[in-house]
């Protein structure tokens, strides 16, 4: 039974996890609910009505054109709720427990607490049979399922979202007609944020070298990594984290012409599919990581190869292969890389050769107004915080048109400091070997600078951070006065830093000389 149980919960589970983004209620505890009532899901209830959880139909459900099915359950003929699908099923029984005021003390509970949410819901007389909250807790254990509230609990830490209807709208209201056959490897609103794109780059752990980059770095951070098109069939699955891609899937996908398309994404934190298994699009697969031996920091790497009807393989620009998809399924999002749309080239065959690059300014304000870039450092309320990243912005613009780069070296300078949330500053500071002001989770300001014989790390005053603002926002300075004041304020806070540790270190020296004095 334990292997039908995993079924059961492999191939539903991403019903459970949206159930606890919308609604609090762990998805294991869902999960094991539906396995028990639904006997893994080979219940007549489950085959005929889609009804996975026993739910009843009120006169209200009936009033408003829900449809039903007659059972015997207690009594002969009892109305049961049918539903077009399982999905329905599972957002019903959501509704279920947080419209009934019987079950109002779970949701007063933390969304991973399944032993609480067991003994509450059986407490609240869910099911007339003994022993309820045991036999879910024993379903859970067995199985693993508690796995799902923690990937739950870390995709809505990492991503700042909080749990609700109005934050995590059902998937199915989010698309609509063939949008429901394709998925971009991420979700987002807007567009996905590419760090890297395909093609020859510097090889990120080796500065002196060229490398072939066979895909798309996407920025992520805990995000849910999916399956792209209907039809899928997991191929290869790597869970060895110190390979160089560390967690990896690799999804197949049929061609009528009897050509193939492989996805791949590496770098996972986690893996929610094995080897075999079928998946439709925006599935989810896993979350996005930093594993394996060649990454710099979190991102999801994105590979596409067409295997051909002769055996031949061929890698391609996953952005040749995402203008497809989103033409075929009308996905309206972007794929942005230093102020361009990778799409548009593939997508507007009539104007390739037009430069759709934006301007500086556009690009920052285009990454620091849309969460779906996965920056994650704007929408704060602490006005210090607020100060920070005017001044960080600031400095970004300032620091990129230095040294006479053109627009495109530009572009890729904010993207780079955006990305890592650290502006490379040594263009201002002439008498430094390296200078960095850069943003950090909890919104602090800290500058990092290295004269050759002195290293400092020094959070940024609000005071500081208001003069920096001040003359960085100044309408009436130029821009090279605008450079040489900021120059001015960053050796300030460097020498005042570099006194203070003179001054420690011989408070310090004086202190130790008293002492051997004493002796």
């Amino acid at each position: 039974m334990a292997g039908k149980n995993r079924e059961y919960a492999d191939k539903y589970a991403e019903y459970a996890m949206e159930q606890m983004r919308r609604y609090g209620i762990p998805a294991s505890v869902t999960l094991a609910q539906g396995i028990l009532e639904s006997s893994n899901g080979q219940s007549r209830l489950a085959l005929n009505e889609n009804n996975h959880f026993g739910i009843k139909a009120t006169p209200d459900w009936i009033a408003q054109g829900g449809r039903y099915g007659l059972y015997t359950d207690d009594k002969p003929n009892e109305k049961f709720c049918s539903y077009d699908n399982v999905g329905e099923s599972f957002e019903h029984h959501s509704r279920f427990l947080k419209e009934n005021s019987r079950y109002a003390e779970c949701f007063k509970l933390n969304p991973d607490d399944y032993k609480g949410w067991t003994e509450g819901i059986a407490k609240a007389g869910y099911a007339t049979g003994g022993n309820y909250a045991a036999t879910l807790q024993k379903i859970i254990e067995q199985n693993g399922l508690d796995k799902y509230d923690r990937q739950v609990m870390q995709e809505m830490a990492a991503q700042g979202k909080t749990f609700g209807i109005e934050q995590n709208p059902l998937r199915s209201e989010e698309k609509a007609g063939m949008a429901e056959e394709y998925s971009f490897p991420v979700e987002r609103e807007e567009f996905l944020f590419v760090t890297s794109a395909f093609g020859m780059r510097q090889d990120p752990m080796n500065k002196e070298k060229q490398q072939m980059h066979k895909g798309l770095d996407i920025r992520c951070k805990g995000d849910a990594v999916l399956a792209t098109e209907n039809g899928g069939k997991v191929v290869s699955v790597n869970n060895n984290v110190n390979s160089a891609g560390g967690k990896t899937v690799t999804v197949e996908y049929s061609r009528p012409d009897g050509n193939k398309v492989q996805c791949t994404y590496m770098h996972l934190s986690d893996i929610t599919v094995k080897v075999g298994d079928s998946v439709n699009a925006g599935q989810r697969l896993g979350t996005s990581g930093n594993t394996g031996g060649r990454t710099t920091g979190e991102h999801l790497h994105f590979g596409v190869t067409n295997i051909y009807s002769d055996g031949t393989k061929r890698e391609v620009d996953p952005a040749a292969y995402l203008a497809e998809i989103a033409q075929k399924g009308n996905i309206k999002q972007q794929v942005m890389y230093n102020g361009s749309d990778l799409l548009a080239k593939y997508r507007d065959n009539e104007n390739i050769n037009t430069d759709k690059t934006m301007a500086l300014d556009a690009w920052m304000k285009k990454l620091l107004s849309s969460e779906d870039s996965g920056v994650g450092i704007s929408g704060c309320n602490d006005p210090i915080v607020e100060m920070a990243m005017t001044a960080f912005t600031s400095l970004m613009l300032l620091a990129a048109q230095i040294d006479a780069k053109s627009e495109e070296e530009q572009n890729a300078a904010i993207s780079a400091a955006m990305d890592r949330r650290r502006i490379d500053l040594t263009s201002l500071m002439p008498g430094m070997k390296t200078c960095e002001l850069s943003i950090e989770e909890n919104g602090k300001a800290i500058l990092k600078a290295d004269n050759g014989e002195l290293k400092i790390s020094r959070e940024l005053t609000s005071a500081e951070l208001s003069r920096l603002s001040a003359v960085l926002n100044s309408n009436e300075l130029s821009e090279e006065s605008k450079r040489m004041r900021v120059t001015g304020l960053l050796n300030t806070v460097i020498l005042s830093e570099a006194a203070s540790r003179n001054f420690e270190q011989g408070m310090s020296q004086q202190q130790t000389q008293a002492e051997t004095m004493k002796r």
